[in-house]
């Protein structure tokens, strides 16, 4: 039974807009004396596509991990669809409807594309003694319904020529596509993607960013992509940020942000700017 509170909220819900699908307000996190963060904030608009980029070292990860819980912020806070979760652990966000991959792949080895898929819908599984003792009217009528969504997903992604094929086989390119299929089977109402394009070459590019498209256009899923591809952040994002060194020096649609100086500098370098 879903409940008033857990629903999406619409503007037309008592006379007032729904809330942003993520928030992040003054968020800082610091390892030692390394600030990673300084005082990011965001607004991420449900059913849109929101690309993070910046250098190596940016922060990009360490704001990703300050949203699933893997390292709480120290400062500011993260509220999702209204709902504060700063601090709310790994375990306890997913649940919530966030799902995420991840920048090295995090598959696993010896099992097949469709046992690494159906890993993403546990969250919906109704495991229990009880269930276990009475499986044949419980627990299977469960997994054949799990099963069925996770085929769904397969059909979504085009993967059916590899579903019983050991992961360890299929090529990077697909195991891309398999991981954002895991992340999907959670059925997520926000999507964060770190890098789902590494190590892909231009037609593998392609297919993925019409994939995450048809994933918003089709789900209404709310995206955060990390991405060091700006052709593809210019192409499919509503808008973008940048980060460097752990701030905020840019955030707006993707033409007038990859057009700022202080982007054009943080990419090339001061040095390489004055000279071209």
């Amino acid at each position: 039974m879903i409940n008033d509170d857990d629903r999406p909220q619409t503007s037309g819900d008592r006379g007032v807009a729904a809330p942003p699908s993520l928030e992040c307000r003054d968020v800082a996190r610091s390892f030692g004396g390394l600030k990673a963060l300084k005082d990011i904030s965001l607004v991420l608009e449900s059913g849109s596509i929101f690309g993070l980029v910046g250098p190596n070292g940016s922060g990009k990860t360490t704001l990703v991990n300050a949203i699933t819980g893997f390292y709480p912020p120290q400062q500011g806070r993260i509220l999702y669809r209204g709902r504060d979760i700063t601090g709310t652990r790994p375990h306890r966000v997913a649940p919530l409807g966030i799902a995420r991959t991840f920048q090295n792949l995090a598959l696993f080895r010896g099992m097949s594309v469709l046992d690494n898929i159906l890993i993403g819908r546990h969250i919906h599984m109704r495991s229990s003694a009880l269930a276990t003792l009475f499986y044949w009217w419980w627990a299977e009528r469960d997994e054949i319904r799990q099963r069925r969504r996770v085929e769904e997903v397969i059909d979504f992604l085009q993967l059916e020529d590899v579903r019983d094929e050991p992961i360890d086989v299929v090529p990077l390119g697909l195991q891309k596509r398999v991981e954002l299929a895991r992340a999907l089977a959670a059925e997520p109402q926000l999507l964060i993607l770190d890098e789902p394009m590494a190590g892909m070459n231009q037609e593998e590019k392609e297919y993925m960013a019409r994939f995450i498209l048809d994933t918003r256009d089709e789900h209404g899923t709310t995206v955060l992509l990390i991405e060091h591809h700006m052709d593809v952040v210019a192409s499919i994002c509503d808008r973008m940020a940048v980060l460097s060194y752990g701030e905020l020096i840019a955030e707006g649609e993707p033409g007038t942000v990859l057009a700022d100086e202080r982007v054009v500098a943080a990419y090339l370098g001061k040095a390489r700017r004055r000279a071209a």
